[in-house]
C-alpha cells in the first residue's frame, strides 16, 4: 500500500498534527510517522482504523478508487437502485427501448 501521500492528505484536512493521529491510533508518534513516510508498511489493521477515523472507505485508502466513498457504497438514492436493478433485468431491446425513452424525455425537458 504505497498511498502515504493519501493518509497525510486525509491528515491535513482533517486539521491533525501526526501526534493527533498517533495517539487516536494507540501507536508511537514515530511509527505513525514511518507510515505516513512510506518507510514503513501500512498494515491491514492501520488502514481499518485510518479508513474510520476519516470516514473513508478502505478502497480509497489503498488507492483502489478516487472515491472516498468507495466501490461498495452507492451514491444512488433508493430509487435510483430501483431503476438500475429493473434495467440489468431487461433483455438488450428492452434496455434500448428504455435508453430511447430517456433521450426524448431530456429533448423535451430541453425545450
Amino acid at each position: 500500500m504505497n498511498n502515504y501521500k493519501r493518509i497525510r492528505d486525509l491528515r491535513e484536512d482533517a486539521d491533525m498534527t501526526q501526534k493527533d493521529v498517533a495517539e487516536k491510533l494507540f501507536m508511537h508518534l514515530t511509527q505513525y510517522r514511518r507510515y505516513e513516510n512510506g518507510d514503513s508498511e501500512v498494515p491491514l489493521n492501520v488502514a481499518i482504523h485510518l479508513a474510520g477515523l476519516y470516514d473513508v472507505s478502505l478502497d480509497y485508502i489503498a488507492g483502489i478508487s478516487n472515491d472516498m466513498r468507495g466501490l461498495s457504497v452507492s451514491s444512488l438514492n433508493e430509487l435510483e437502485t430501483d431503476l438500475v436493478t429493473g434495467f440489468r433485468q431487461l433483455d438488450p431491446i428492452g434496455k434500448g427501448r428504455i435508453l430511447e425513452r430517456i433521450d426524448i424525455m431530456l429533448s423535451i425537458k430541453k425545450k
